[in-house]
């Protein structure tokens, strides 16, 4: 079988596909990648990738549909207007990809087109050529309601193709927590790239630790102003706080507390695995990552899906919340300390364990390809 994956050009948007691509391509299916620039991250998965788009990056198209500005925060609006403003966002930048997207899955031949929530183009190719189509959630949000927000802002791509609308898919969620109600449910394995570990991090430590990360994208958009107080509170703390921000320019941060240590990029889930609690903005990638390993976690919400992935966590007992200007040392002791928190991370990773493989679910995408709805 032929199996086309696309999304958009992100980590946090491609990476959750990679287990389900990577079991696909060990039960002896070809594999293709279809994404726009930059794409220097998918290429780190060892997939055969094909260029779509008309040759500008993904966050070009991003300023370019926010008249010039490119901001990850909220603007102080209410979820759902935050997920309308993405949408008009992930729309424009789609928008280059669909006839690129179309030729490709056209003259390869695929048999199945896995695809993320927001990537438009894709239930327009499924319907446009017939192809069955599953839209992989990414994380705690409902990938149909964004599959709808982007078509909504796709009509006339529609009307010039000749659809009527996005085609009806299998959707596909990973991890024990959100995603669509009608949707399968696969274990969520992390796949977060690779990376040189610290030997160190592979012995406990000598106190807790914890991780503070704030994904791939913030730091990029608005540097590390966002973790300024946190920094601050973390010394009158008694524990090691792993600062992993990549390269980021620190100097807004100032003199660091001697328990606060930056790192390079190292690959998140084996940070991860060797925390004992981790802080950060509510990315799906973290937010899962983190929830694989069984930890208690602290969401300062940022943008995007953020504060709908807080509530999800918080109402499961995983997680605590708070802001990047009001986050303090009791809010970091407790982290580190509540039992009920700890247990309840327990409790969702069992849930995540309990949940077929993306190996084992292979037989199902493999008939969703013969025999699509």
């Amino acid at each position: 079988m032929r199996i086309l994956l696309t999304g958009p050009a992100a980590a946090g948007h491609l990476f959750p596909m990679v287990p389900t691509a990577q079991a696909l391509r060990a039960a002896g299916h070809d594999i293709l990648f279809a994404a726009s620039l930059p794409m220097d991250q998918i290429r780190s998965a060892g997939f055969p990738l094909v260029e779509i788009g008309d040759g500008r990056e993904m966050w070009e198209l991003f300023s370019e549909a926010n008249g010039g500005q490119l901001r990850y925060d909220g603007g102080g609006l209410p979820q759902n207007e935050i997920f309308d403003m993405a949408a008009r966002a992930f729309a424009h930048a789609a928008r280059p990809t669909v006839d690129g997207l179309l030729d490709v899955a056209s003259d390869w031949g695929a048999d199945l087109l896995v695809h993320a929530a927001f990537q438009p183009a894709a239930p327009l190719v499924s319907a446009k050529l017939k192809i069955p189509s599953v839209l992989h959630n990414y994380g705690i949000p409902t990938g149909r309601d964004m599959v709808a927000r982007l078509a909504a802002n796709f009509t006339d791509v529609y009307e010039r193709h000749g659809v009527a609308g996005p085609a009806e898919s299998t959707a596909l969620n990973i991890g024990p927590i959100g995603g669509d109600p009608d949707g399968l449910r696969m274990r969520y394995l992390p796949y977060n790239g690779g990376g040189v570990v610290p030997s160190e991090f592979l012995r406990p430590a000598d106190r807790p630790r914890v991780l503070i990360t704030l994904g791939t994208v913030v730091t990029t958009v608005n540097g590390v102003s966002a973790v300024a107080r946190l920094v601050e509170a973390a010394a009158a703390v008694d524990a090691e706080f792993l600062l992993a921000v990549s390269d980021a320019d620190l100097a807004p941060l100032g003199t660091l507390p001697d328990n606060v240590r930056p790192l390079p990029w190292v690959p998140l889930a084996e940070l991860v695995r060797h925390a004992d609690a981790v802080i950060h903005h509510g990315g799906a990638g973290t937010t899962l990552t983190t929830l694989q390993a069984g930890i208690p976690q602290l969401l300062l919400p940022q943008g995007a899906d953020n504060y709908a992935v807080a509530d999800a966590l918080t109402a499961a007992g995983i997680a605590l919340r708070s802001t990047s200007e009001t986050v303090d040392a009791e809010v970091l002791t407790r982290l580190l300390t509540d039992p009920d928190l700890r247990a309840a991370a327990a409790r969702v990773q069992a849930e995540n364990t309990a949940l077929p493989t993306p190996a084992a679910f292979v037989p199902t995408l493999e008939a969703l390809a013969t025999n699509p709805r």
